[in-house]
């Protein structure tokens, strides 16, 4: 295989996995995280550790830790990641996508509906607090 020619597959993966991440997107604004996003919403820990900046939405799609957590949140964090990863693998695999790109799509999305005073991890992994403006984004997000 020749130079040209593996570089032309090349930008072929690379569209199709693009064209994946905004399938993605379109299903993510369309709600399908609206159950586990209500859900995570409802728990009164979940909501006092990311009012008070203890916890924030992470480029992968996951819920990170800004500050050491304690066990009872760790558990209820743990629990929604759980609950993030198997809608990401259903949507993943029904647009015949990766977990992982899903799910940075999906953390795109996430950080983008931060609201002011909100925790997020910014593009290089440190933990921005939401102002007023939009939050930094990762170069992949769509």
């Amino acid at each position: 295989m020749d130079g040209v020619t593996l570089r032309t597959e090349t930008m072929t993966k690379v569209s199709m996995r693009q064209s994946f991440a905004a399938l993605a997107v379109v299903g993510l604004t369309l709600g399908t995280l609206t159950a586990p996003a209500a859900a995570q919403n409802r728990d009164p820990a979940y909501s006092a550790a990311r009012a008070a900046g203890q916890v924030g939405e992470k480029m992968d799609g996951y819920l990170g830790y800004v500050t050491p957590a304690a066990p009872a949140l760790r558990a209820v964090v743990e629990d929604i990641n759980i609950k993030r990863k198997a809608v990401y693998a259903d949507k993943a695999q029904a647009n015949k996508a990766t977990v992982e790109e899903y799910a940075l799509t999906s953390g795109c999305l996430l950080i983008a509906q931060t609201k002011p005073g909100e925790k997020y991890q910014a593009p290089d992994g440190s933990w921005q607090t939401r102002g007023n403006g939009p939050p930094l984004r990762d170069s992949r997000c769509p």
